[in-house]
């Protein structure tokens, strides 16, 4: 690595400026410049202990100038944590990106992450996440939205080589390719994937030959030569913009410093930094530069010395911000996105509807009411769903707005955030809620901390057929909501009745935060209610007391309403029946409400007996409510197994089966 007064003895590249405007020729060098000595900065504070963590991009800077400069202002980069060249080109205020390292307020994440695990949708740059797979569909999705819109535009995306073997880059990259989709996929291979090198992570000669499988034109080029990147991410670029579809570009470079500075380079031989720093992308151009009589010697030293103090003015500016301090209220509070909802009452005039002509009837009302809401899944479209809830919409609404999708599950549901990111709404179907495995980390790690992590909302609905009852064994049955009361920053709904169906489905698309929401699959046809015609909401905050009583209180909801009536009816039991609806957040009033009604509670769920939201709730009703009980709480739950096929084992496994001796109990207690 040379120093900051030596240029690079000879140029190893040939740089070819033809078609490259004279005012990128210098972007190009100022951004690498600008990354270069940025990060020499960091650095150096590292050791000083004044920042924890620091993933170098030195000697890779090529890539990231050649993203920012090449890609035009309104489009979207979807930058990793080596891309620093991406938040340099778009002129991210150096205060505001120090306060982000410091974990200061005026950062983007107000210290709630570190390092490049951020966004800002006023410079178009979406962060990447640790799981580095799901960012690639995240830019398929907001690639959507221009594609829906005809806004001619691109979108840029980054991985490394170490991140093409995860599932998420072929499901991104197949699902850009069905879809034709206007996404630059960009891979810098540099070497290592934190210590493995790639001889031991692939096999094919180069990684851009994985593209061809998805009909993706692809290319491998030399990721170090500033000029070469920069033409193929231009023309490429447009290409996308032309609806090409989607391009995949290998960019050879090499990581000169450690995965992050702590980890070392004591695996890597010497003689790679030997071939690799006669190829440093900057020393090269600026030598370069010079021949070519566009800079001098002096003219280095004078930009030099204005980015070192623009740098350390700012630097001085950070560390000049109040620290942060924690307020719980605070941090509870930006979990979610704030929302006033507006809400919109029923029409007077009804129709009687299955629970599944009341699901499909809401989001058909809300297909009517935003033009750009979209609806994604496997076999929605002509098919109209497994479960026929989209029957007909293809007719009514056009296959671009409900898209049947690849078998990809975590690639859809990343593309639902992009497509929120671009400022629209989508419903992403699951064809059974057990299928939502496969895109856990999209919703768990992505959707769910987008807002508390950076301000961003994630306006998506994830419908998920529920529940056994129906002979459908081990894969087609679980009750799962569990999974998701868990992971702050979802929304988990679970509508009992047809009527709450349709008002809360509608409710959970107008809400500007992800929404897990929960339709028993055995209520689909055989529950029927007198359903109100037209666009109405139900909250998706609040529970609802299904029927009042003095006996015993019980706490439900989905198919548990239904039992607790039944066994309420069997036993003669004045019961007060309250259904959650709202899993999370809960509605601790209705809950309180609710057991102040009897003194005696049971809390009833189909969910297995650890884990589940029931448990939970019989806490919080033992910690705060403990002197208006005149009985110790009762949990039904299902076993705490696999959910059986044959019928009598099904039945065994069901919390129903023990829900009749416990209400007795608890009457006679």
């Amino acid at each position: 690595m040379k120093d900051d007064n030596t240029l690079a003895k000879s140029v190893y590249f040939d740089y070819d400026l033809d078609g490259v405007p004279s005012d990128k020729v210098l972007a190009l060098y100022e951004v690498m410049l600008t990354s270069r000595l940025i990060e020499e900065k960091m650095l150096s504070l590292l050791r000083q202990g004044k920042i924890s963590k620091w993933f170098s991009g030195i000697g890779q800077e090529a890539i990231s100038a050649s993203a920012s400069v090449g890609m035009h202002d309104d489009e979207f980069i979807l930058p990793m944590h080596r891309n620093l060249g991406v938040f340099v080109g778009r002129n991210l205020p150096l205060d505001r990106l120090f306060a982000q390292w410091l974990g200061k307020p005026e950062g983007y994440t107000k210290g709630r992450d570190r390092s490049f695990h951020f966004g800002t949708t006023e410079h178009n740059i979406v962060g990447m996440i640790s799981h580095l797979g799901p960012q690639l569909a995240v830019a398929d999705g907001i690639a959507l939205k221009h594609a829906l819109a005809k806004e001619n535009k691109a979108v840029l995306v980054f991985t490394g080589e170490g991140g093409t073997s995860e599932g998420d880059f072929h499901e991104a990259l197949n699902v850009a390719a069905v879809w034709q989709l206007p996404v630059v996929f960009v891979i810098e291979n540099n070497g290592y994937g934190l210590s493995t090198p790639t001889s031991k992570q692939y096999r094919c000669e180069k990684l851009s030959d994985r593209g061809l499988g998805y009909g993706i034109p692809s290319f491998s080029i030399e990721g170090n030569n500033v000029i070469e990147v920069f033409k193929h991410i231009t023309y490429h670029g447009q290409r996308c913009r032309d609806g090409k579809g989607p391009v995949l570009l290998e960019c050879n470079t090499f990581r000169m410093r450690g995965h992050e500075e702590a980890s070392g380079v004591k695996y890597v031989p010497q003689y790679q930094f030997d071939d690799w720093s006669v190829k440093d992308p900057l020393a090269n151009y600026e030598l370069f530069l010079v021949e070519c009589g566009i800079l001098t010697e002096t003219s280095i030293q004078e930009k030099r010395l204005i980015i070192k103090e623009s740098i350390q003015e700012n630097w001085n500016k950070a560390i000049g911000y109040a620290n942060v301090k924690a307020s719980t209220a605070q941090e509870i509070q930006d979990v979610y996105a704030m929302y006033n909802p507006v809400s919109v009452d029923p029409s007077h005039k009804t129709k009687e509807m299955r629970f599944v002509d009341a699901i499909s009837d809401g989001l058909k009302e809300a297909m009517i009411n935003d033009d750009n809401l979209v609806v994604m899944g496997q076999d929605v479209g002509d098919y109209g769903g497994v479960f026929k809830i989209t029957d007909g919409f293809v007719e009514l609404f056009g296959a671009e707005r409900v898209r049947d999708t690849p078998l990809c599950e975590s690639a859809i549901l990343s593309a639902s955030l992009g497509y929120s990111i671009a400022g629209c709404k989508s419903v992403v179907e699951m064809q059974f809620a057990d299928f939502v495995s496969s895109g856990f980390t999209a919703i768990v790690n992505n959707l769910a901390k987008s807002h508390y992590r950076w301000g961003q909302a994630a306006s998506v609905v994830v419908r998920m057929p529920t529940g056994a009852g129906v002979g459908a064994g081990p894969y087609h049955s679980q009750s799962n909501e569990g999974w998701f009361t868990h992971t702050a920053g979802l929304k988990v709904v679970f509508p009992s009745s047809p009527r709450d169906a349709k008002g809360m489905l509608l409710a959970a698309i107008d809400d500007p935060n992800p929404v897990m929401f929960f339709e028993h699959k055995a209520l689909y046809r055989s529950l029927k209610d007198d359903v109100p015609v037209g666009y109405y909401t139900t909250s998706i905050d609040q529970g609802a007391v299904i029927q009042e009583g003095s006996d015993v209180t019980i706490i439900t909801y989905g198919m548990g309403v239904h039992w607790a009536k039944e066994i309420a009816e069997v036993l003669h039991c004045d019961a007060h029946i309250f259904d959650l609806r709202s899993l999370a957040p809960l509605d601790y009033d209705g809950i309180r409400k609710a057991v102040e009604a009897t003194g005696k509670v049971l809390v009833l769920q189909e969910d297995v007996e650890i884990g589940g939201i029931g448990s939970d709730i019989c806490r919080w009703i033992g910690e705060n409510m403990f002197e208006e009980l005149d009985a110790p709480v009762r949990f039904v739950s299902s076993l705490q197994t696999p959910v059986p096929f044959h019928p009598d084992l099904e039945a065994n496994y069901l919390a129903k089966s023990r829900l009749k001796e416990s209400v007795q109990e608890l009457m006679d207690y």
